[in-house]
């Protein structure tokens, strides 16, 4: 076939500007790939830890790829023997139960009044990586109502409640309970303060007598058992 006068032919290669584009595309898609790869599976493996309370044990497996700040300064902390002795200071049935205040290390403070606002200095910004939830069985940090940076103040979500899936995005997820979860539904059962039974001054959601947290164990990156909740 000729060609009329003044017209090209028709290549048949697409033109450099679109091979390209082509080439931009096909390696954004392996660096995103490649970013998931090195955050989420390579670069941070789960982390595990044992629970031991006044009803029991349980077992909880941590996320450094979601949130490495927060397990890097909970690992800190539960080595350094920080949570051993601490009550439950806060437990909401079908809500949390919640602990990590070292003013109530071996329920000795008997006022009551001040359990719930201590702990240490809340250093530990928010991370929200958006594949963790406050489901059932997770366990977010604590934070006051003034900043979103945490401490040493945890919590393990009871329900899938709206109440629990509205804490998503304002504070960090960062561990789930993977074993023994009927520990966790006997602590959230525990007796609570209720008048007349107690002094008006303390908040009807501590337990009465306290219930703790002996101690908390980090296993590394290997569970010592496999049982899920």
């Amino acid at each position: 076939m000729v060609d009329k006068p003044g017209r090209r032919k028709k290549r048949s290669f697409l033109p450099w500007k679109k091979l390209a584009a082509v080439a931009i595309v096909a390696v954004i898609v392996v660096g995103a790939g490649w970013e998931i790869y090195w955050n989420y599976i390579y670069k941070a493996p789960p982390v595990y830890a044992v629970f031991n309370t006044t009803d029991g044990s349980f077992q909880v497996e941590l996320f450094p790829a979601c949130a490495p700040q927060t397990v890097a300064n909970f690992v800190s902390l539960a080595n350094s023997g920080f949570y051993n002795g601490l009550v439950w200071h806060r437990i909401v049935p079908g809500f949390v139960i919640q602990t990590g205040d070292n003013g109530t290390r071996g329920g000795l403070n008997s006022t009551r009044a001040t359990w719930g606002y201590g702990g240490t200095a809340p250093t530990i910004p928010l991370e929200w990586c958006g594949w963790l939830h406050n489901y059932q069985g997770y366990i977010a940090m604590a934070h006051t109502s003034q900043t979103t940076y945490a401490g040493s103040q945890f919590f393990v979500n009871l329900s899938n409640s709206t109440s629990n899936l509205s804490l998503d995005g304002n504070y960090t997820v960062f561990a789930k309970v993977v074993s023994g979860w009927s520990v966790v539904q006997a602590l959230a059962a525990s007796p609570r303060c209720l008048p007349p039974s107690c002094p008006s001054t303390w908040p009807a959601d501590e337990p009465l007598p306290a219930v703790f947290l002996n101690s908390v164990v980090i296993e590394g990156d290997s569970p010592t058992t496999t049982t899920t909740q």
